[in-house]
């Protein structure tokens, strides 16, 4: 049976992976910030198996997972959660730089460091749900832009480390996608929001299946996904 630990199940891109992946038959691992959130994971997703922790707080995330008896053996790393909170350089605080890098870069860089050993005996796979913003940076969008920005170095510095060890690396870079985060950056833009504008979130889940689903004789690095209208 194929395990997966997926981040940001509980809405959007993440949820509509997860549902994909459990209605398949996959095994889930899912991360939740609280006991709560993580009750309502598991009654979604019935024989999921769920862990607390606030990616929020990467330097803790050691601790959350030592509190498991994990397996020894995964197949795939799924980051999909992600926070954005826009705003001009001349106005964006520490706190809003710090709680995007810390979710969108250092949390997901910390949670590979954790589980690579279990990624290498399975010669598993690692897939970061980036952006747009992680290839361009437009205004106002400086603090995620530069946390995406990241993510994309960690992803192409991580796949060529982990070529020996057989662990596949892969980017997908959705355009803007009809989510609750979407509709929360057009609060911030002071624009009205229109989901049927936007790339359906189940579109997002094909392309990322496919890069999961390849055959072990290749790869894609990076996949990009626009709007087809």
């Amino acid at each position: 049976m194929t395990l997966h630990v997926l981040t940001g199940a509980g809405s959007g891109i993440g949820a509509a992976l997860a549902a994909r992946l459990h209605a398949r038959g996959d095994d889930l691992i899912l991360f939740a910030r609280s006991d709560a959130r993580a009750t309502q994971l598991r009654e979604r997703f019935p024989g999921a198996y769920t862990v607390v922790a606030d990616l929020a707080a990467p330097r803790d995330l050691a601790a959350a997972l030592a509190r498991h008896d994990l397996p020894a053996r995964l197949d795939s790393l799924l980051h999909v959660a992600g926070v954005v909170d826009l705003g001009p350089v001349a106005e964006l605080t520490v706190d809003a730089w710090s709680s995007q890098l810390d979710v969108n870069l250092v949390a997901p860089a910390e949670l590979t460091r954790l589980l690579l050993p279990a990624l290498r005996a399975a010669k598993g796979q690692v897939l970061f749900v980036n952006s747009g913003a992680g290839l361009r940076a437009a205004p106002e969008w400086a603090a995620y832009a530069a946390s995406k920005h990241g993510l994309k170095a960690l992803a192409d510095s991580l796949r060529a480390e982990e070529a020996a060890h057989g662990v596949r690396v892969s980017t997908v870079y959705p355009g803007r996608t009809a989510t609750a985060m979407q509709e929360r950056v057009h609060a911030q833009e002071g624009r009205d929001y229109d989901p049927t504008a936007f790339i359906d979130p189940a579109s997002v889940v094909t392309s990322i299946l496919t890069v999961l689903d390849l055959p072990r004789d290749a790869q894609i690095p990076d996949l990009t996904i626009r709007p087809g209208f």
